[in-house]
């Protein structure tokens, strides 16, 4: 199979998960490394061809953008972007040698994420309320996060969120699509002075996930809640599974 015809499948398939419930990068960060393209600017690439789906979706959610409890928009824009730049920056000084070791233990962070983030917020907001210096900090931390890797990173923020914001957590979308889009939009520039893009895969992907982000958005109409949920973390395990034995397997076979 000609690499550009599995970039273009992942990122249909990339651009459908972030529609129904996230993880995209599962997908397109894996097939760009099986195209060839060193895992570093893997990271960058997908990152970049994912954007514009999430600034199309952040576009659709504006009207609900406002502030998230007692912090306002503008503060968690300027701690996002900030995290982000210092992400993509951290990303770029990484050796694709130390990111391939990282690569399983961030996909298995982002998975648990997934899994169990809501879960999570939901809990600790009957138990805890974060000040709002606690939550900039923190907001901070999740943008380097976003920027450097960003898997599940909006989960993580409405997890954060929960404990200050009692707000139905469908309604955290809008500030968490836009939040999430500008750690993108901050990293993505720096992958693009930094010419870290690999742009003839970048695009094909990108294309791709524009369309995988609008069929995925119409099955979300349609199909259960709770299979999207169960295929998208049955999905996102298992590439964290097979990126574990590629790592790790060689080394312990061996000894």
């Amino acid at each position: 199979m000609h690499p550009h015809f599995l970039i273009f499948g992942a990122g249909i398939l990339a651009g459908a998960m972030n529609a129904l419930a996230g993880g995209g990068s599962f997908v397109s960060l894996p097939a760009l490394i099986a195209a060839g393209v060193p895992p570093v600017q893997a990271n960058a690439s997908s990152t970049v061809a994912l954007f514009p789906g999430g600034v199309a979706s952040a576009w659709a959610y504006r009207d609900g953008i406002g502030p998230v409890g007692s912090v306002t928009m503008r503060a968690l824009l300027i701690a996002t972007l900030c995290g982000g730049f210092l992400g993509g920056i951290l990303l770029l000084w990484t050796s694709s040698a130390a990111f391939s070791f990282a690569l399983p233990w961030l996909l298995l962070f982002a998975s648990v994420a997934l899994a169990f983030g809501r879960r999570l917020g939901e809990a600790l907001r009957s138990r805890r309320h974060l000040p709002g210096s606690a939550v900039l900090a923190i907001q901070f931390a999740l943008g380097l996060y976003g920027g450097y890797f960003g898997g599940a990173v909006g989960i993580m923020m409405i997890a954060m969120w929960g404990l200050i914001d009692g707000r139905d957590l469908k309604r955290l979308n809008a500030p968490r699509t836009l939040l999430v889009s500008v750690a993108n939009a901050s990293a993505v520039l720096t992958f693009i002075v930094a010419r870290a893009v690999h742009w003839p895969e970048t695009l094909v992907m990108l294309i791709a996930a524009i369309i995988g982000g609008y069929g995925g958005a119409q099955i979300g109409r349609r199909a259960p809640p709770q299979m999207i949920r169960a295929g998208t973390l049955t999905l996102t395990f298992c590439v964290t599974l097979v990126f574990f034995a590629r790592t790790y397997a060689p080394a312990i076979l061996h000894r």
